[in-house]
Order: structure tokens, then sequence, then C-alpha cells
């Protein structure tokens, strides 16, 4: 696998990662698609290819800590309607993987993270301008989904799945994906995080004898992993203390810069 071990980083390099885990956990816990921040560090410090692999497990403690944060207002019905489409996602993501090089994977990471801050600028606007109209919430922040069966509402699900396995398998980067389709479904904050928190575990842990077959996670990445999931627990704590106090708006516009930035960064390098 052509990936660094533990004993290869710089101590910048070491810093840089340990913050993008610490990252993730902010993430799982409170802004859902921030660590596509994390993504960009992995991608830069790491192989762009393997970094996948090696954020792949970051990623899971992450899940598994915002799942027992808010498993309690996960709506099950959206997931089912979404897990056959992400599968046929990922499984594009796996082809895709197999034939691409690093430079490709460095190029699409970079590609994709601009286009999932194309689409969230495009989503706030679009979600500042329905807000007058927007009055549906319950006391616990947790929404009503619409649930739609409608033949849109099921090519709408669809849509996003396919997109979101492919963003997930290819460069972990299916949480802005994801995001806006639970925004489009009308969840609020609680419903939100913990369909959230359920969906990625669940196809992150899926995701993990795929990355394995292509040699993307083998004893010396696990290694990293061990050190780097010291630091999603403190960020975890972090979003959970923070969820109910973060100025959201301000928060999303330096997630976007901070995306944009990496995405270039990875295009440009």
């Amino acid at each position: 696998m052509d990936t660094m071990t533990l004993w290869h980083l710089t101590g910048w390099q070491f810093a840089a990662l340990a913050f993008a885990a610490l990252l993730v956990g902010f993430s799982k816990t409170a802004v859902s698609g921030a660590n596509t921040v994390s993504l960009a560090i992995f991608a830069a410090v790491l192989p762009a290819r393997a970094s996948t692999g090696i954020l792949l497990p970051v990623l899971i403690a992450g899940d598994v800590l915002a799942v027992l944060t808010y498993r309690r207002h996960a709506h099950w019905p959206t997931l089912w309607r979404l897990f056959p489409a992400v599968a046929v996602g990922v499984v594009v993501g796996t082809l895709f993987l197999v034939w691409a090089d690093d430079a490709i994977v460095r190029t699409s990471i970079g590609v994709i993270l601009l286009f999932m801050a194309g689409v969230t600028v495009w989503r706030r606007r679009r979600d500042t301008a329905n807000a007058a109209t927007d009055s549906a919430d319950d006391s616990d922040g947790a929404g009503r989904p619409d649930g739609s069966a409608s033949r849109a509402g099921r090519v709408k699900a669809r849509s996003y799945g396919v997109l979101g396995g492919f963003t997930t398998m290819v460069a972990n980067a299916g949480g802005p994906v994801m995001s806006m389709y639970l925004l489009s479904a009308g969840f609020r904050k609680l419903g939100f995080l913990g369909t959230s928190a359920f969906f990625f575990l669940i196809v992150n842990v899926s995701k993990l004898p795929f990355s394995a077959g292509l040699g993307l996670i083998d004893g010396r990445s696990l290694l990293l992993d061990a050190v780097l999931v010291v630091f999603v627990v403190p960020g975890a704590l972090l979003g959970k203390w923070a969820v109910t106090r973060i100025n959201q708006r301000l928060f999303e516009r330096l997630v976007i810069a901070a995306t944009i930035v990496g995405g270039l960064q990875l295009l440009l390098a």
C-alpha cells in the first residue's frame, strides 16, 4: 500500500492529522459535513488514494460516538429508503478506485470537494429564501421528515443515495450529499444528527471489506488510526457541548471556505 506509517510523519504532519481527527469527532456530533476539511488535510498529508483508507476507521470511531449521543432521534424509514441506492454507489466507487491511480484520485477528491462546496452554498441560499415560509418544528428539535413515498421522492432518494455512496467510497465525502438530502426532507437538528449518525456508521462499516480488498487498510494504517482515534473523542465531546451554542451560519461559512481551499490545493498540487 502506498501510504506512510506513523514513524514517517513529521511533527507538523502528525499535528495536522490529529487536528483533522478532532474535527471528525466535532463534525459527527455538531456540524455534519465539516469533516470535508479533514478529508482535505488527510489527502494533503498522505498519498491521496491511501488517505481514504486511513481516514475510514477514524470516521467510524466518530460515527460510534454520534450514535451513542443521538441514537434516539434516528428516522429508520428514511435510512431504509436510501441504503439500496447507496450500495450501488459504493460498488461503482470501488470499481473506480480499482481503475484510478493516485493522481486521478487526488484530482477527483479536489473536484468532489469543490462540487460539494458549491452545492452547500446553493443549499444555504435556498434555505434562506425559504426560511420565511418554513415553520415546521417540534418540541425536541427532531423535526418531521416528509417520508414521501411518491415517485419524485423515490427518484430523489435514489439519486442522492447513488451519489452519496460513490462520494463516500472514493473520498469519504458523502457528508455534504446526505446533509443536503436530509435537510430537503425536512429534518431538524436532532433528527438530522441521529439519522445521519446511523447512516454513516452502517455505510462506513460496510466499506471496510472493500477498502481492505483494495489494499487501502492494513496493519500499518490501523496503527496510525489507533493513535488518531484518541483525538476523535475530545472533538465529539466538544461538538456535543457546542451543538446548542454554536453560531451555525458563521461556522458553515468557515467550513465552505476551508473546503474550497482544500479542493484547490489538491487540484493544483
